[in-house]
């Protein structure tokens, strides 16, 4: 019963998948002809995601901030084509996307805390420490995920992957300034915050089972 549900999912992402490389190549092709390099959309997307957030989240103006971060959020996309038709993929391109992601998540979440702080915007000490939370709790789940990785084990999984966390936020957060419904950036902040402390301690146990389970994972390399 299991096996139809993920050969639909797996389908359904393939299509979005196809779909949108698609929509990418001609922009891909242009800019590997200009000379652009990978690293380099790799690195302006990530300073437009910043920027959007930064400006326009604490001032209250999330519905523009979600599109300009939207909009640069496809630089994720294009870098990974254009590293892939021109043979450039590499480790150090790996490291750096990875990086920088993390400082656009923090960006995202950062300006959402701007914003509850802000007295004339969101107004709320609560849920800017609600925010402040799931901004941490983000950044340790993927840290557990790394660190696990580095020393031979597994930590992958649980209710908050980065990809959702960033979706419904932003999802949420356009919504909720575009029809002036407060409440549903607020369930979906609460929802990550829990949703990701939750995750640690998944990825958290999920490790100390595989070192119980085979003693050998438990000893470091002197």
């Amino acid at each position: 019963m299991v096996t139809p549900v993920n050969y639909d999912r797996a389908a359904m992402l393939n299509r979005f998948r196809q779909f949108w490389t698609k929509v990418i190549t001609p922009i891909a092709t242009l800019l590997l002809k200009l000379g652009v390099s990978a690293d380099m959309v790799t690195l302006v997307g990530t300073i437009g995601v910043s920027a959007g957030a930064l400006i326009f989240f604490p001032r209250g103006q999330l519905w523009i901030g979600v599109l300009v971060i939207t909009l640069f959020v496809f630089s994720d996309l294009i870098d990974g084509y254009m590293a892939r038709t021109s043979g450039t993929s590499s480790k150090w391109g790996s490291f750096l996307d990875s990086t920088l992601d993390r400082i656009a998540d923090g960006a995202i979440y950062g300006g959402l805390v701007m914003y509850y702080a802000n007295s004339k915007a969101g107004n709320s000490t609560l849920m800017a420490a609600v925010t402040l939370w799931a901004l941490v709790m983000g950044a340790v789940t993927s840290y557990a995920r790394a660190k696990a990785e580095s020393l031979g084990l597994k930590a992958s999984g649980g209710l908050a992957e980065r990809a959702d966390r960033l979706v419904f936020t932003l999802i949420l957060a356009f919504f909720s300034d575009l029809f002036d419904l407060p409440i549903l950036l607020e369930i979906v902040i609460w929802y990550v915050a829990v949703a990701s402390t939750i995750t640690v301690v998944q990825r958290s146990l999920s490790v100390r089972k595989q070192v119980m389970s085979d003693p050998a994972k438990n000893d470091l390399e002197s």
